[in-house]
This record gives C-alpha cells, structure tokens and sequence, in this order.
C-alpha cells in the first residue's frame, strides 16, 4: 500500500526488466477501482486505449525507452473506503517498429451508427 493525501500527485514508474535494448513500452490502459477484484463496475478510467480520461493525468520524460512514469491526482470513490486499487495495460514492443501499438497513441474508438 502507499498512503497519499487526496488530490496530491501520484507518481508512477513502470519498468520493463529485459537485456534486450530495443524494447520499448507503452501505456494503453489504466483504471482505478474502489476493489482489487473488480476493474468493470464501479471503475474509473485514467488511461483507455492509450488516450487520458484523467485531466489530471500527465506523462514524464524517461531516458531509457523500457521506462515510463506518469502522474495523476490521488481521489477518493464517493461512499466508498478509502482504498483505490489501480490495474494498468502494457504494451511492449520493438523500437522503432512505427507500425507497432506503442506509435499508434490514442487510438479514439469510433461510434457506429444505429440503424432504424
């Protein structure tokens, strides 16, 4: 557990341990839930298909491409405990593979029509 006042700035490092130096991640999903066992219901995206749902949500400079940090304002769920679990997706991929999920960003899902 890591206790931080609400509305302060969480600060996150995800590391991809590899000998391999071509790798690279990529953030594609990050949601916040009030339980660790359930990320659907009642869940909070900060992160989703590699886009911020989080205003408060910012990236950070790296020197290494297996490492990436992020930050975003620690909150509370209403009428819940005060316990925030967070699930995140990574993606790893080659460096320098600009057909890869990692250059790919925010991919914004369109919305299909309905038809009568």
């Amino acid at each position: 557990p890591y206790r931080v006042g609400i509305n302060q700035n969480l600060f996150l490092e995800a590391s991809l341990h590899s000998s391999d130096p071509s790798l690279q991640l990529f953030l594609d999903t990050c949601v916040a839930s009030p339980t660790r066992h359930n990320f659907t219901t009642k869940s909070y995206p900060i992160i989703e298909n590699g886009c911020a749902k989080d205003p408060t949500y910012a990236t950070y400079y790296s020197p290494f491409r297996h490492t990436l940090r992020f930050k975003f304002n620690a909150f509370q769920f209403i009428q819940s405990n005060p316990e925030v679990y967070l699930q995140c997706e990574l993606v790893v991929c080659r460096a320098y593979d600009y057909s890869s999920r990692c250059y790919q960003g925010c991919l914004q899902r369109s919305k299909r029509e309905a038809s009568s």
